[in-house]
């Protein structure tokens, strides 16, 4: 835990130190188009235009056991902001049992107030995850699961955004490697501030807690509470085609008795139009 504080050290304390300047002074607004929707842990309350689909990479992997996810996520406007479908398929490595997909997840979420433009914004959105990964060997639960989330974003300031999350999942029948079977239920809250030093240069910090329950054994469950805090980083390349390619890095570590592993994140997502207003 040391060694990783050491590492992430310097870009926690700019992090702090450019969300605190960005909440005490009024700056103007940025210059240019910049970056909205592509935190990490975080979801913000933005669907996406009307025409244009998104596709988004992220990649966390464990510091120590060398075990990682890789989850591909595509959004589309259904046909405008205030509808928006996507799915995530997620790509797993298990120490000692090698690399599959996990369980896909299809989402549907609605822009109940506000847009990209607003001050205030809220998404409510429902997924229903789909028992695709393997639960044998660790990589699904063995069911099918629904989730509820409710992302609210707000700007504070011209350059300094937060976003709140409020999630629940739950899964009916679970199984674990053994076989064994019972009902689960997660929940998660989170927040996040993101300070925009730059139209195309944000510098990020999350907090994500997370309450979970898993199989013990035949209906039986544990639960495991996690808080997890993440600086990062995250920039833009804008194109005149509109597409706009935004890579990020963030090192994610966590708090409290259940943690197990600290990480790095890498993000990357293009986002494009692929159709003309009528």
């Amino acid at each position: 835990m040391s060694r990783l504080l050491e590492r992430i050290a310097p870009l926690l304390g700019l992090t702090l130190a450019l969300c605190a300047s960005g909440a005490g002074a009024d700056q103007g607004p940025p210059a240019e188009p910049g970056i909205q929707d592509n935190s990490f842990l975080i979801e913000e309350a933005y669907n996406q235009d009307f025409g244009v689909v998104q596709h988004i990479s992220s990649w966390q992997r464990g510091l120590d056991s060398g075990s990682w996810v890789y989850t591909f996520t595509q959004e589309w406007p259904v046909p405008g902001p205030r509808h928006q479908l996507s799915y995530t398929i997620p790509l797993l490595r298990l120490a000692g049992e090698g690399t599959k997909f996990g369980d896909v997840a299809l989402n549907y979420r609605f822009q109940l107030a506000g847009d990209a433009d607003s001050r205030v914004a809220a998404a409510p959105r429902l997924s229903l995850s789909l028992p695709t990964g393997e639960s044998g060997r660790g990589f699904g639960l063995g069911h099918f699961g629904v989730q509820v989330s409710l992302p609210v974003s707000v700007v504070l300031r011209p350059r300094l955004v937060t976003h709140f999350n409020l999630g629940a999942v739950v899964t009916p029948s679970a199984k674990n490697a053994r076989g064994d079977q019972a009902g689960l239920f997660t929940y998660d809250l989170g927040a996040s501030a993101i300070f925009l030093a730059h139209p195309r240069f944000n510098v990020m910090l999350e907090a994500l807690y997370v309450d979970a329950e898993s199989v013990a054994g035949p209906e039986r469950t544990e639960r495991t509470r996690i808080l997890f805090l993440s600086p990062g980083i995250r920039g833009a390349f804008n194109f005149a085609s509109g597409l706009q390619i935004v890579p990020g890095l963030a090192f994610p570590f966590q708090l409290g008795p259940d943690r197990t592993e600290n990480a790095v994140l890498l993000y990357l997502s293009f986002e494009h139009p692929f159709r003309k207003r009528p």
